[in-house]
């Protein structure tokens, strides 16, 4: 819903009516210098935010890990790591 040609039209009689012919120029100065402030306080806050330098973030990155030597595994036969298996004696005993 927008504003029509007789919404202003009644609202402008109104602040006639309210503040008379005489005072209607004073009061009008009056927004014209608090419209004026206002962009003037918005222009203050823009020029605070630009004049701040760029934070710039520094990330210290660890130098590359060494690779990790490895053994070569023959091809032959398959290898067991006898040092985790357990005798089915000693579980019986626990």
């Amino acid at each position: 819903m927008s504003i029509g040609i007789w919404q202003v039209v009644l609202i402008l009689l109104i602040v006639l009516i309210i503040f008379g012919a005489g005072k209607l120029p004073k009061v009008m100065g009056d927004v014209a210098k608090g419209v004026k402030s206002f962009k003037s306080g918005l222009k203050d806050d823009e020029d605070e935010t630009t004049a701040e330098p760029p934070r710039v973030v520094q990330t210290h990155t660890a130098p590359p890990a060494s690779p990790v030597a490895t053994q070569p595994v023959p091809t032959g036969s398959p290898t067991v790591d006898h040092t985790t298996t357990v005798k089915k004696d000693e579980t019986a005993k626990t």
